[in-house]
């Protein structure tokens, strides 16, 4: 007994010094660090260490929580917008069948070379089917990792991602629970006592502090009335948590809320990503078939572009959106594992989990600068008059602003009032949330939505002859990226920008930035400032 506790101890050991390791490897060639975490898993297979049982329960938890907090970021009225449901829709159906259609003829071509024609000769069309449906689905958190290391969660392209992914998700809840014999419970029929009881919860949300009490009630609510009772009644648990995360997204700290579990839940996904890792090597055939399928995810990403091309987004937005979801979802795991009896071999498991590992490496290539893949299908999808794109997907107008700021958070905002009310500029700003414009927009502030990181954006210079520009964006990356727009298209303004960090300021004015603002030594002043005032002091000497 001590043995295997000492073995289990060793194991957990190597997969978090793996991880780490993995971690800052990828870290250093400036890749995303779950890269790093799913090859620790794959070398740590190879060296023998074996998986422990709390490495699949902190996976598990982590993507609950992971769904809970996507739902408390979504709004409803995202899911039936035509670009979201439409494309989600035809885009699950054809890629259904073109990959079954696929696989029947790689079966065929491959047979005399016994590459995997054990797999694909040794099913039908009913199982390649069903592989088929299993690969149409993209990996919720994946993309929804990569998209907030982008701070693009909430821009145009990241909610109709978002969107796409939670009519995937509701579609294979459908399928499971169509495929499962016993089907859901009678008593599924009872969730619909979450509407008012979504009100105590609020309340309750409202009532608790800023303390460690916070991330706890997500935890609880995540995984009580979330995983916990839809599992119960023979739904997704998963399903459950996004749902109740979606109940109270309206309330006012649902942000507050989400911010708190973020550190948790990034900690909790490592388990996700190296768990797949470890799930073990495929042989040569599955590897062959595994590869075939990861070479079709630019198809993928190429149907998605089309669908919301044909939706009236732009050719950016909708390329963004496509590489976003360019990948195989670990439901297709799930869906592959709840198969009916008898329909696929067990082998089918290790090839699409090794297609999912494989498709998360390709996914993470691109980077935050995909902009040689919007050239490439530019004859593909031409562009639009202004007048014909999506009305959230238009180039930017500021008019004639005096003062632009990219970014409107608390920062922005701040800055906003102060160059209004203290100097009388005519200030526009600048933010990729809809759901921020509005609330902005109803409290009187001139808020403009567009993406600062879009170089489609600058291709018309719309801030040549605007005096001031703050960028005040909070990933600096993105901050980075518009400094350099300005610079090449010859701006010769005033260019502000804000910085968490002392080498984040270091490096803004080495790419031109004006005057830099360094968060926490700027708050430590005004805090001076209003103590001072508070105190009967006056302003500050020479104000």
């Amino acid at each position: 007994m001590a043995g295997r506790h000492n073995a289990c101890v060793d194991d957990a050991t190597a997969i978090l010094l793996g991880a780490l390791v993995g971690g800052l490897a990828a870290g250093s060639l400036r890749l995303p660090p779950l890269l790093g975490f799913l090859a620790a898993g794959f070398v740590l297979h190879v060296l023998g260490v074996a998986p422990v049982p709390a490495l699949d329960t902190a996976a598990e938890l982590g993507v609950t929580v992971l769904l809970f907090g996507v739902g408390l970021k979504l709004d409803v009225r995202t899911l039936v917008r035509r670009e979201v449901w439409v494309t989600a829709t035809v885009h699950l159906v054809g890629s259904t069948v073109v990959v079954a259609g696929l696989l029947v003829l790689l079966g065929a071509a491959v047979d005399a070379l016994e590459l995997g024609a054990g797999l694909l000769t040794g099913s039908d069309a009913r199982a390649l089917l069903l592989v088929g449906l299993a690969l149409s689905f993209s990996s919720t958190v994946f993309v929804v990792k990569l998209l907030e290391e982008r701070s693009a969660s909430r821009s145009l392209a990241g909610r109709t991602a978002i969107g796409v992914l939670v009519v995937q998700d509701l579609a294979a809840v459908v399928f499971l629970a169509a495929a499962d014999a016993e089907g859901p419970s009678p008593w599924a029929l009872s969730l619909v006592l979450l509407l008012p009881g979504a009100w105590l919860l609020r309340r309750l949300l409202g009532a608790v502090g800023h303390d460690e009490l916070l991330p706890l009630l997500g935890v609880v609510l995540a995984l009580v009335p979330g995983y916990a009772l839809f599992d119960a009644v023979g739904l997704k648990g998963d399903l459950g948590a996004l749902v109740l995360g979606m109940l109270l997204a309206g309330h006012r700290r649902a942000p507050e809320l989400s911010k708190s579990l973020f550190t948790l839940k990034d900690l909790l996904l490592v388990a996700f990503f190296v768990s797949i890792g470890l799930q073990g090597l495929p042989s040569l055939g599955e590897l062959v078939l595994a590869l075939f399928l990861v070479a079709l995810l630019p198809l993928k990403a190429l149907g998605f572009a089309v669908l919301l091309w044909a939706a009236r987004l732009r050719r950016r937005t909708s390329v963004l959106t496509g590489v976003a979801l360019a990948n195989y979802s670990e439901f297709g795991l799930i869906v592959v594992a709840g198969a009916p009896a008898g329909w696929l071999g067990e082998e089918w498991l290790t090839m699409v989990a090794t297609a999912v590992a494989a498709g998360f490496v390709l996914g993470s290539l691109p980077g935050r600068h995909p902009e040689r893949l919007v050239d490439l299908v530019r004859r593909v999808l031409p562009d639009r008059p202004r007048e014909a794109l999506h009305p959230e997907d238009r180039p930017l107008d500021v008019g004639d602003a005096q003062a632009v700021i990219l970014g409107m958070g608390r920062v922005g905002s701040a800055a906003y009032r102060r160059l209004r009310e203290e100097y009388g500029l005519r200030v526009v700003g600048v933010e990729s949330s809809s759901e921020r414009c509005e609330r902005l927009r109803a409290r009187g502030l001139e808020v403009v939505e567009g993406d600062a990181t879009d170089p489609e954006l600058w291709l018309h210079q719309p801030l040549v002859d605007v005096p001031i520009v703050l960028l005040a964006m909070p990933f600096h990356g993105n901050n980075l990226d518009a400094l350099r727009q300005l610079v090449a298209g010859g701006f010769t303004g005033t260019v502000a920008v804000v910085a968490q960090y002392d080498e984040d300021l270091r490096s803004a004015t080495r790419a031109g930035a004006s005057v830099g603002f360094q968060l926490y030594d700027g708050a430590g002043a005004e805090l001076a400032d209003r103590a001072a005032l508070a105190a009967g002091l006056g302003g500050p000497a020479g104000a």
